[in-house]
């Protein structure tokens, strides 16, 4: 079974509880229409979940199918540094069939973001290594395809439907109050 490595770190992007009891991480490609699917259906989890799970997302754009991806991704890390990551995360998958440098801007504009600082961000070579490293770790930990997705640290292989998601989330559950 593939582990998540780097284990989660305070490098990372996380919705929910910082100290929570389950961890889901995902392996996301801002472009791949499967990652397009199961956001929803990852905010319906997290909201289920509440207090009791810590989101984790992590980049792994797949820059030959999806041009756009890791521009997007970069995007995403540049609102991080205006507190604003998750209001990018979410409206570049809302946006996600019309991808494009100026969407980009137009969708930094509307989550509020101070665009020149924006642009001169998405320029800034640091945010290039954060998504790579991402990517990387994202090879380390067995990830070949997105979305990926980790629960507590393992590498989970079934289907990203609610159903399948949450079984495998309350599956864990399960096995951490018999250990």
């Amino acid at each position: 079974m593939s582990k998540l490595n780097p284990p989660v770190h305070q490098g990372d992007h996380f919705e929910g509880a910082a100290n929570a009891a389950l961890t889901l991480v995902e392996y996301g490609d801002y472009q791949c229409p499967h990652c397009g699917a199961a956001f929803p259906i990852v905010k319906q989890i997290v909201t289920h979940w509440g207090d009791k799970l810590k989101f984790v997302f992590r980049n792994f754009p797949l820059s030959n199918a999806h041009p756009m991806a890791f521009p997007a991704a970069v995007a995403a890390e540049a609102a991080a540094r205006q507190n604003k990551y998750w209001e990018m995360h979410d409206a570049i998958f809302e946006h996600q069939k019309t991808l494009s440098p100026e969407l980009l801007f137009l969708l930094a504009k509307n989550v509020g973001l101070d665009l020149e600082q924006f642009r001169n961000d998405i320029q800034d070579q640091d945010l290039e290594d954060m998504v790579n490293e991402d990517f990387e770790s994202g090879i380390r930990s067995g990830v070949n395809g997105t979305p990926s997705f980790f629960i507590n640290g393992d590498k989970y292989n079934g289907s990203y439907d609610y159903d399948s998601l949450q079984a495998a989330l309350h599956a864990k559950v399960q096995h951490t109050h018999t250990h």
